[in-house]
């Protein structure tokens, strides 16, 4: 299997369809992998045709950077890595994060030493803090963008509205625009589609997806116990302590993803990652996190999978949400009479 590449949003650059996620990448934090083991991973993703790799300054206490950067140290014009800004560096200063401009310039050079690089590819807001004015948010993005310390911009987790506001007052003050959107998006986690997928298609944003895997749900890892036969304590456990994040609906859905996966002759995380990529009108990057090579291989063996059209209704079907006001309103038929005549059923709706 060998890994295609897309643009990333409005932009030139080029990057591999999976990116490498390296929140496991360290073991400060009692979960992630070791540094041979992030090697192998590494090594098993270039040699798929990776090139595009996710990182943060607080990921497993900066050891993430660290990692990276010697990685990729080697041939690092090959490579497209990204980093974040906006979480906390320090206890106790309330200027250590945020989105404001100290918070960006202190936490970029310290990026830059960890990553032992001159320049960041592509360098995301973390996450909304809804305080910072955007104006002070985008020029300082913009500043170190001139200076060659970034070459590209995106937004993680923050609202539709407000990503939109920034790159239209981007594109009307000649700074430099974002071109990618990363946010939670999965079988289970589709709240995304009422605002920010439409809004990252109307501005042509590459969408990285986080949490593809729905925390384990949607490789059935935590599957409902089979009341007609004995069930293992570790599964009934697994399931018990999951219950508030993993509803029934979500278990039925790792349920139906593992039964195409049988049938396919696929993993369940295979099918998952299938869907995610097969999303309609919108790029989407998926963000691969694992801990273990194996992992990691498994996930990027979903990159040759097409699932069928009857396969792809039935997971919508599963999973769908409802839009809410004003999507199912403007799109009622009693609606859609007035807005478009008694013309709109001969009429094609190529954004809806």
């Amino acid at each position: 299997m060998e890994l295609r590449y897309k643009f990333l949003g409005r932009s030139g650059l080029k990057v591999s369809e999976a990116c490498l996620g390296t929140m496991t990448f360290g073991e400060e934090w009692g979960f992630g992998a070791s540094k041979d083991e992030c090697a192998k991973m590494f090594n098993a993703f270039t040699e798929a045709g990776g090139n595009f790799i996710d990182t943060a300054n607080l990921y497993t206490n900066g050891t993430s950077e660290r990692i990276v950067g010697e990685l990729v140290k080697p041939e690092r014009d090959r490579f497209v890595v990204a980093t974040k800004y906006t979480l906390a560096q320090r206890s106790g200063d309330p200027n250590s994060a945020g989105n404001h401009r100290k918070s960006l310039v202190t936490a970029l050079e310290a990026s830059l030493r960890r990553l032992d690089t001159d320049y960041i590819d592509l360098y995301w807001v973390h996450a909304g803090d809804l305080c910072t004015p955007l104006d002070e948010v985008m020029r300082g993005l913009d500043d170190v963008v001139r200076a060659g310390k970034v070459l590209y911009i995106g937004i993680s987790d923050m609202p539709a509205w407000q990503v939109a506001a920034a790159n239209t007052m981007a594109e009307l003050r000649g700074w430099s625009r974002c071109v990618a959107l990363q946010v939670h998006y999965s079988l289970t986690e589709r709240a995304v589609e009422r605002e920010l997928i439409p809004m990252a298609r109307a501005f042509d944003l590459a969408v990285t997806p986080w949490g593809i895997l729905g925390g384990g749900v949607l490789t059935n890892k935590y599957r409902k116990p089979d009341p007609a036969g004995p069930v293992a304590a570790e599964d009934s456990k697994r399931v018990t302590s999951n219950a508030s994040r993993s509803t029934e609906r979500h278990l039925a859905a790792g349920e139906l993803v593992a039964r195409i996966g049988c049938e396919l002759g696929r993993s369940a995380a295979q099918v998952a990652i299938a869907w995610l990529r097969q999303r309609p009108a919108v790029t989407v990057l998926p963000i691969l996190g694992a801990r273990t090579v194996g992992q990691l291989s498994d996930n990027l063996a979903a990159f040759d999978l097409v699932l069928s059209a009857e396969q792809l209704a039935a997971l919508d079907e599963a999973t769908k949400i409802e839009l809410g006001f004003p999507h199912d309103f403007v799109r009622a038929e009693s609606i859609k009479k007035h807005v478009f005549s008694d013309a709109w059923p001969r009429i094609d709706f190529p954004r809806w």
